[in-house]
């Protein structure tokens, strides 16, 4: 059975050193200046895999989420387009279940000189404006033409629950700074004040003309 390592398995010994070259340009361009809302992960070891996060905009269902994508550059690349997939699992009428991204910049609009940078402005503008007519996700397409409502709530769904970053330290960090809050202070106040017992000023007042009447 033939195998093979993901290195010799990749598309980089099929494209030119001319092509090479001018993507790993664009993919250094794009680490160091990004575009708003978005990240690139180039992969040092196969430059065809080119990884992504793109934030999700504001005002749409997707807002607060953060979308991973790859970009996989065939052997004709750039003659055809790269393929695009969403590795975040997202409900979109453009985006398929297997995560493949329809839009027309990777079909029909194709052009040799369009960049990497273009096409992920162009799958952010995608969450921004979805197209049902092409829609790879029908229930999706349906919903965004029949009952947008339906379909805002689930795509906010998705987004909460698949797209929303939790990271670990991120989690430890909220708990380290709740157990200094307010809550925390009273409940250390409490313990200290069953310990040593404070008299409220209250009843130091009332104690004190018990003994005025006294005397």
């Amino acid at each position: 059975m033939f195998t093979c390592k993901p290195m010799l398995c990749s598309n980089v010994e099929n494209l030119s050193p001319q092509v090479i070259r001018q993507v790993a340009k664009e993919l250094a361009d794009l680490s160091s200046n990004p575009p708003e809302g978005v990240k690139v992960f180039p992969n040092e070891e196969d430059i065809t895999d080119i990884q992504a996060r793109i934030e999700g905009p504001a005002g749409t269902p997707y807002a607060g989420g953060v979308f991973k994508m790859k970009l996989v550059l065939g052997k004709n690349f750039p003659t055809e387009p790269p393929k695009g997939f969403f590795l975040t699992k997202i409900f979109h009428p453009n985006v398929a279940n297997n995560g493949e991204i329809c839009v027309n910049t990777l079909k029909k609009d194709w052009k040799p000189e369009l960049g990497i940078k273009h096409i992920l402005l162009t799958v952010k503008c995608l969450l921004i404006v979805p197209n049902p007519e092409s829609a790879l996700n029908e229930e999706a397409g349906k919903l965004l033409l029949e009952q947008y409502d339906d379909y805002s709530t689930r795509a906010r769904l998705y987004t909460e629950i698949h797209a929303k970053p939790k990271p670990k330290e991120e989690q430890s960090n909220v708990r380290d700074k709740s157990s200094d809050g307010p809550i925390a202070k009273k409940h250390a106040g409490d313990k200290f004040a069953g310990e040593k017992k404070i008299i409220p000023v209250d009843k130091k007042k009332k104690e004190k003309k018990k003994v005025l009447k006294r005397l």
